[in-house]
């Protein structure tokens, strides 16, 4: 059976478009013109756009711009955008016209047409209600796509990274105060140094993790400001002067999350700068996150011939053609979404430096990948803790035989019998495959007793405040 088509205008002309679609011909033009990449804006970004246009129509509504009757209908057809009813009516490539006007024109031509429909009239009719003069009444692709960028950015952050980030720190400190007792062989350079616990490596791995958590927080905060209103250029034209504080207020009623005025409309309609802190912060998380897979990797490393302190979940064979094998999969994945995140930023950085005068057009590849960067850390994060954290284990026989055959221990010797005497020992001992404790007594360096306190490792590796 072919295919039905419904004849739509719009400044160009006539336009076909499939009869059962929600968009409209400007949509239907981007998806001839932009056959690019099959990737769309996520559920993040639909939902943002369906509360920006909600909040339009209320503020619209309350200042007396939209009638009642046609202002509740696009704040019905906005919530079912909200909820993910129309996902499947978005269908713009992420790469598409400047700044995201395909983008907007998306949602604008479907939430009025099933306005439209709520009307009682036929989809497409845009007398009854116009996706441009009342869907879009007040706003610009230039304000609305920008805005969208921020409230998805904030929503993805507080209800999927943050608690994610926020698990993986309780999980590693409760491992780090678990293994706390334990006294293991520090490595620097990947060389033997000197005695710590394991508690204490773990818990370096928490702190790191508290540390990037807190700063994607305080960044995260920038992303309030939001400039509805600002439209075509920040001077507002076409909209209310009650318009800005109003729509403001009702995103910040929709979400529950305190949106508000920026503190210069032209500064926020001209740059991304918010996003780019954003970003830059999420590439610190990703960098923080990979050195601890990479460890955990390490640490892991064997199961008979690598360091094997730790023991890893076995969720998976680890090999086509090695039975028995199993590899250290939720660490390489971790891995993997760490450098992809990095370079979500060279090409955020990259775009957010392409603004020109009061826009920057690069928008929607910038959206993309702050929302994919932000997704998959919180995705692979839950994953990595679930699968890895929760799961690991020490090996504690093999730490501690670790320790003991650590020549680095010949440093606690130093306030002793001074380091050249204490690299002769260490020497020596690596040379002979004896104990640094066994050459001190061969060598009667040391009464047994002050020998016994230098090398008190649970006192060398004392937790201090």
């Amino acid at each position: 059976m072919s295919q039905q088509f419904r004849i739509s205008k719009d400044s160009l002309g006539e336009v076909r478009v499939p009869k059962e679609a929600y968009w409209g011909p400007q949509t239907q033009r981007a998806i001839h013109n932009f056959p690019i990449s099959g990737l769309r804006l996520p559920r993040r970004f639909i939902r943002a756009q369906g509360i920006i246009k909600w909040a339009a129509a209320k503020a619209n509504k309350e200042v007396g711009e939209l009638s009642p009757s046609v202002a509740d209908a696009i704040m019905q057809a906005a919530d079912e955008v909200i909820d993910g009813k129309w996902d499947n009516q978005f269908v713009v490539d992420v790469y598409q016209a400047g700044a995201g006007t395909s983008q907007n024109m998306n949602a604008n031509e479907v939430i009025a047409s099933r306005a439209q429909e709520l009307l009682g009239a036929q989809r497409g009719d845009v007398h009854a209600v116009h996706p441009n003069d009342q869907v879009n009444m007040a706003q610009s692709t230039n304000d609305t796509i920008h805005v969208a960028i921020h409230i998805a950015g904030v929503e993805a952050l507080v209800h999927d990274l943050l608690p994610a980030i926020d698990q993986a720190i309780l999980v590693l400190e409760e491992k780090a105060r678990q293994w706390m007792p334990i006294v293991k062989s520090g490595r620097t350079h990947l060389q033997d140094a000197v005695p710590m616990r394991l508690g204490q490596e773990i818990g370096g791995y928490a702190g790191a993790l508290s540390y990037w958590r807190d700063s994607l927080q305080n960044r995260g905060e920038r992303l309030y400001a939001i400039g509805l209103g600002g439209n075509a250029v920040g001077t507002g034209i076409n909209a209310h002067p009650h318009y800005k504080s109003l729509a403001t207020k009702a995103v910040a009623e929709k979400t529950g999350l305190p949106f508000k005025q920026p503190d210069n409309m032209f500064t926020f309609i001209q740059n991304l700068d918010a996003v780019l802190e954003v970003s830059g912060t999420l590439r610190g998380l990703a960098t923080g996150l990979g050195k601890i897979a990479n460890d955990l990797r390490l640490l892991s490393s064997g199961p008979r011939t690598g360091i094997g302190e730790l023991r890893l979940p076995a969720v998976q064979p680890g090999s086509s053609i090695m039975p028995g094998k199993v590899n250290p999969v939720m660490a390489e994945m971790m891995n993997m979404i760490c450098y992809q995140v990095i370079g979500n930023d060279v090409a955020i950085q990259g775009a957010v430096g392409g603004a020109q005068l009061e826009l920057n057009v690069m928008m929607p590849v910038i959206a993309y990948n702050l929302l994919h960067a932000v997704a998959i850390l919180a995705n692979g994060l839950k994953a990595f803790t679930e699968f890895a954290l929760v799961g690991l284990q020490a090996d504690v026989e093999r730490v501690t035989g670790f320790v003991e055959m650590n020549t680095a221990l010949a440093t606690a010797l130093n306030p002793y019998i001074g380091y050249d005497k204490a690299a002769v020992v260490a020497k020596t001992a690596f040379a002979e495959g004896k104990t640094v404790r066994q050459i001190v007594r061969e060598q009667n360096l040391l009464d047994e007793s002050v020998l016994n306190e230098a090398l008190n490792l649970e006192k060398i590796t004392e937790p201090k405040d």
